[in-house]
């Protein structure tokens, strides 16, 4: 590590008040946060970002699908910036760090920089990606999925949520749909610092996570027709149940992923009964598989044995299932060059340390289809999240920022530094 990086850190005390004080947008009585993307609680956060960015010297622009990009300059602004950053968006039932320590922690970086009067050959920009979480809005990391391609703008722009109301019109409502056409804003790298998400780094009592690969996904809508009649009067032979199909379905994929496990899993996360009473035989409902998956030929497995599992299911108990693919992502393989720097970073600064897969969808496993990238992963507490009950330590919050430092720092390249050592 050179002289002018070898004392610098981020400022723990500030990271950690701003952590605090943007959970006041949303918060939960159990000490969650209720941020919904483009919400009213959104906006807040989003007013309070751009006036922290803009103290910090950042000139901030937004694109048309409400992404926000703040600019360090560097020396040679012909030069893509280096991307750091993550979303403020939560789940309904959220936690203060879930996005939320990457976005804050990036804009800690460059508090960072300028105390210590670094300046980089290559600008940084902070991010704030629209929609990470999609609670709100189907699909997920909407705004990094357009900007790689996987979806056009107006596509975006048009997807509605449960009340009818359009993604256009939510941005509009909150004033955040930018003149900025997305993928304007190009860059050089981007490096995302996000909580572990999962037991792996607390339980081997690891600091951080050098995550070089992101699991695939697959997502499917399921609907099962049987027969609605009379519980107390239908025969149990002569029964089309809906409901006791799905638990056939439910079994079936969690048989299919421990069968192709380790590097598996699967989850039916939503079931809806049309019409549901005490007394009535349920004859139509609709839900959600989740699959999942760090190797591409894991999930064509998963997916033939699910279709086969389901026409077994089918032919067994005479209804009619449906099981719709909407969704496939591939594993995320992230940049040989930039995880190392990531792990170089961490072993300089003493870190403890493991490789790791990230079982979740991060935007910047979407960027990684269009631009080198790399994610820094930090240990929350029994491995909760989407969850008011999850939680990290200032310690471990203090190291990743840290690590997304001196990354970002060996990225960017140091011009002048005449603050770093004092």
């Amino acid at each position: 590590m050179t002289k002018a990086r070898s004392n610098l850190q981020i400022d723990s005390a500030r990271l950690w008040g701003d952590i605090h004080e943007t959970a006041k947008f949303g918060a939960t009585p159990r000490g969650g946060v209720k941020r919904l993307t483009l919400g009213p609680e959104d906006k807040q956060v989003r007013d309070w970002f751009r006036t922290a960015c803009e103290a910090a010297g950042c000139e901030v622009s937004v694109d048309a699908l409400g992404t926000m990009f703040a600019i360090r300059p560097g020396r040679d602004m012909s030069k893509p910036p280096i991307g750091i950053g993550s979303h403020l968006d939560t789940q309904p039932t959220g936690g203060k760090y879930d996005g939320i320590l990457g976005t804050l922690a990036a804009l800690e970086v460059v508090r960072a920089m300028n105390d210590a009067g670094i300046e980089t050959e290559y600008p940084i920009c902070v991010c704030n990606w629209t929609n990470e979480e999609g609670s709100r809005y189907a699909p997920a990391m909407m705004a990094s999925a357009a900007y790689a391609g996987d979806y056009t703008t107006d596509d975006i722009l048009g997807r509605k949520d449960a009340d009818g109301i359009t993604v256009a019109e939510a941005l509009d409502t909150i004033g955040y749909r930018g003149a900025d056409a997305v993928g304007r804003q190009k860059f050089s790298a981007f490096v995302e610092l996000h909580i572990e998400q999962g037991p792996l780094l607390e339980a081997e009592n690891k600091t951080i996570g050098v995550v070089d690969r992101g699991q695939g996904i697959m997502w499917y809508n399921g609907s099962i027709a049987g027969f609605a009649s009379h519980a107390g009067t239908t025969p149990m032979p002569l029964r089309k149940d809906a409901l006791a199909a799905f638990s056939e379905v439910v079994l079936a994929v969690e048989k299919i992923a421990r069968d192709l496990g380790p590097n598996a899993v699967g989850t039916i996360g939503e079931i809806r009964i049309d019409n549901p009473s005490r007394n009535v035989i349920p004859g139509d409902l609709t839900f959600t598989v989740d699959i999942r998956s760090s190797e591409s030929a894991t999930l064509d497995k998963l997916h033939d044995a699910l279709q086969r599992a389901v026409a077994e299911i089918i032919a067994r108990r005479n209804v009619k299932i449906t099981v719709e693919q909407i969704w496939r992502k591939e594993p995320t393989v992230f940049d040989t060059k930039l995880v190392d720097a990531v792990e170089t970073a961490t072993k300089e600064l003493g870190y403890s340390h493991r490789r790791i897969t990230s079982g979740a969808g991060h935007d910047a496993c979407n960027l990684a289809a269009v631009v080198p990238a790399a994610m820094i992963f930090v240990p929350c507490k029994d491995g909760v999240s989407h969850n008011e009950l999850e939680d990290a330590t200032q310690g471990d919050c203090t190291a990743g920022a840290n690590v997304l430092l001196h990354t970002v720092l060996s990225l960017a390249g140091i011009v002048s530094a005449p603050n770093a050592n004092n």
